[in-house]
């Protein structure tokens, strides 16, 4: 495997989001409860990912490039994300649930959510709860696929583009917060979601992790999982067939579950064509200005 010879162009993108995020906490730091945690948390981001290039630069070694790969990108978005549920509310406190569900009455004639009551069950929502959680999970596992093949150039294109793709969803938080149906909708539906075994431990993880963010739109869920797929589909075909029917089920199970409105999974599904085409147009220009021809594409 090539050692890493300087920044890649995924950590100069997480340099980039973090400190964006970190003067954006300064200058509403007055307005915004336990600021200082949240900005301890952009400098440990920052000042992490500095000793790891360096680390990983001059000495390398597996144990240094796995955590360098796969294990501070995983943190990264997750710290992230969960200092949003901190920052949104207070530097956009407006949440805009009342646009998406017009919007999806104009192109349904109805409210989709409920709409779907007519075909739930609980095999149903056991399956779709399952699908839904899989997106923790491709990522990662499409991730470590790519670099046991030890490639360099198609893992950290692949890396750039999924990072790209969670930062670009956390800006669509912070410009058009809401809280999706499961909350705004719920005095509409007339059955709750029971499953079978592992629906309701799996929602209430998910509701005390998650919280309420106001991470409705665009769909990171649809985003995120799409792009993953298009990148198992160029760089590990035999795993794109495999995550396909996943995905197609994940994306369903974002409206039927109530997590998310249609316009979002319809946004999620943009958000994941412009990662992609800006993403490698990006990526191509750096391949160039490095003086790389193969994969700049």
């Amino acid at each position: 495997m090539e050692r890493e010879k300087s920044m890649r162009p995924v950590d100069i993108l997480t340099f980039g989001f973090v400190t964006f995020l970190f003067i954006i906490t300064l200058f509403f730091i007055r307005q915004i409860p336990h600021a200082n945690l949240i900005l301890f948390i952009y400098a440990f981001l920052i000042s992490t990912l500095s000793v790891l290039i360096y680390l990983t630069v001059r000495y390398d070694g597996k144990f240094l490039r796995f955590l360098y790969d796969i294990v501070y990108p995983v943190i990264s978005v997750l710290l992230v994300f969960d200092s949003l549920g901190g920052l949104i509310r207070y530097i956009n406190p407006k949440t805009y649930d009342h646009i998406l569900i017009r919007l999806d009455y104009m192109i349904f004639n109805a409210y989709p959510t409920v709409a779907l009551e007519n075909i739930t069950t609980p095999v149903i929502t056991e399956f779709f709860q399952l699908a839904y959680i899989s997106y923790y999970f491709l990522p990662i596992i499409f991730g470590i696929t790519l670099r046991l093949k030890n490639n360099r150039s198609d893992f950290n294109r692949s890396l750039f583009l999924i990072i790209l793709c969670f930062f670009l969803s956390y800006i669509g938080y912070i410009l058009v917060p809401a809280i999706g149906p499961r909350y705004t909708m719920n005095h509409l539906q007339s059955t709750e979601l029971p499953g079978i075994l592992l629906r309701d431990s799996i929602n209430n993880i998910l509701n005390a992790l998650e919280g309420v963010k106001r991470d409705a739109f665009p769909s990171g869920h649809t985003a995120i999982t799409l792009v993953v797929l298009y990148l198992s589909y160029r760089f590990q075909r035999r795993l794109f067939w495999i995550f396909l029917p996943i995905v197609i089920a994940l994306l369903i199970s974002t409206v039927y579950l109530r997590y998310h409105y249609v316009v979002d999974v319809i946004g999620g599904i943009l958000l994941s064509v412009f990662t992609i085409y800006f993403g490698n147009k990006v990526y191509g220009y750096w391949d160039k200005a490095n003086g790389y021809n193969k994969n700049s594409h």
